[in-house]
């Protein structure tokens, strides 16, 4: 209790150092916005079925219109390793470029993020790895426009950048105010192609940073207040859009709530549930949404005792009427309300993506290594990740 109240009681920052700009048509104003960051000529990082989408050609038409040299990365691939960070780093230096424009989901922005670490420090994006050890950023990274193409991860505005190191089969952070990117530009329109599964996994990976960050040790009343819009807004569109993609209102409350939810990350940490698929995601190549997906659920049971209160307001915060309820039944009704949800836009469980059950020992032993263990709500250790991802796998019965 001692560790928990001093980690609370130390002194706090939140800090935004990102430029949001966001409209139906936002994508148009590219050009102009990149240029008066100072752009001449730029790396566009993508990756290669983004670009097939057509999706970066009105980015480019803007760019163009706006007399901008475009030098495209299409190698961008999901959980991005240091290698595709490395090849765009000297696409980047060999080009001459002078800023970067991301035009993707989260792997895209990520990989931008730290090819523009590369570019400034000289060095590895390895060698700034968030760990104990590792060197802080020194230096800004170049000017950076993100442009997110799906709702979910909310790198557009995070202060992160998650990176996979093969060799180690682990996934990095390096982050911090220096990271962020300088102006993002958020379209709904970009997201109108998006495939329902896409938009279920992205959707429940921006309700996780919501949960987790609102009821994790490092929450602040700046991050709660975005995070329960957030929460809001997902529990209002995203049926919404997975079940008609074509529903512009639905992508742009989602894109709001996407955004939003990275907000409520600050310039700190979530909890269990990324700690879990970030490091099931350097072991197994699943997709960090519906990983992240699949095991919200089940953190959120062991979670609610926790932060009993949070629990009961986030169960408001998706739409149940907790009026006559007592803090621990609206705590449990908001972990049903999010199974739900899952189950409404057929989240994949953990076994249908390909994680087998004989690896829970190895794989909770990972994520209690993980640094977002330490800002979880309710005390874990090996044992306790063991028991979510039992759960996970409906090897231990539901407890709400």
């Amino acid at each position: 209790m001692f560790m928990r109240f001093e980690r609370m009681g130390r002194f706090r920052s939140f800090e935004m150092p990102t430029v949001v700009k966001h409209g139906i048509g936002a994508v148009r104003h590219t050009g102009e916005e990149v240029k008066q960051l100072g752009g001449s000529k730029v790396l566009l990082v993508t990756d290669p079925g983004v670009r097939k989408a057509g999706l970066i050609q009105p980015v480019l038409n803007s760019l163009q219109e706006a007399k901008i040299d475009v030098v495209i990365f299409d190698e961008v691939e999901p959980n991005p390793s240091i290698h595709v960070v490395a090849k765009g780093t000297e696409m980047y230096l060999a080009n001459k470029c002078d800023g970067l424009v991301a035009v993707g989901g989260g792997s895209s922005m990520d990989t931008a993020k730290a090819i523009g670490v590369e570019v400034v420090h000289g060095e590895p994006v390895l060698n700034y790895e968030a760990a104990e050890g590792k060197k802080p950023l020194a230096k800004r990274i170049p000017p950076l426009t993100t442009i997110p193409t799906t709702a979910g991860t909310g790198s557009e505005v995070t202060q992160w950048a998650v990176i996979t190191d093969p060799y180690r089969k682990f996934k990095f952070n390096v982050g911090g105010p220096l990271i962020a990117a300088h102006l993002t530009i958020i379209d709904p329109e970009l997201h109108l192609s998006m495939p329902p599964r896409i938009t279920a996994a992205t959707g429940i990976d921006a309700l996780s940073h919501a949960i987790e960050c609102y009821t994790c040790h490092y929450a602040q009343p700046m991050t709660d207040a975005v995070a329960l819009l957030a929460m809001e807004y997902i529990a209002k569109y995203l049926r919404r859009a997975y079940a008609n993609g074509q529903d512009i209102e639905a992508r742009y409350g989602m894109a709001k709530a996407a955004m939003l939810a990275g907000l409520s990350y600050g310039s700190e940490s979530a909890g269990a549930a990324h700690a879990m698929a970030q490091t099931l995601g350097g072991i197994i190549p699943v997709a960090h949404g519906e990983c992240v997906a699949a095991m919200l659920g089940p953190v959120m049971e062991y979670n609610w005792m926790g932060e009993p209160e949070k629990f009961a307001r986030i169960a408001q915060a998706l739409g149940v009427n907790i009026h006559g309820m007592s803090v621990e039944e609206a705590a449990k009704a908001a972990v049903r309300a999010v199974y739900q949800l899952v189950q409404d836009v057929q989240i994949p469980s953990l076994e249908e993506q390909g994680v087998p059950a004989d690896m829970i020992p190895e794989l909770a032993e990972a994520a209690f290594h993980d640094p977002q263990t330490v800002g979880n709500p309710r005390d874990i250790n090996v044992k306790g990740y063991e028991w979510i991802y039992r759960r996970c796998f409906n090897l231990e019965p539901c407890t709400v």
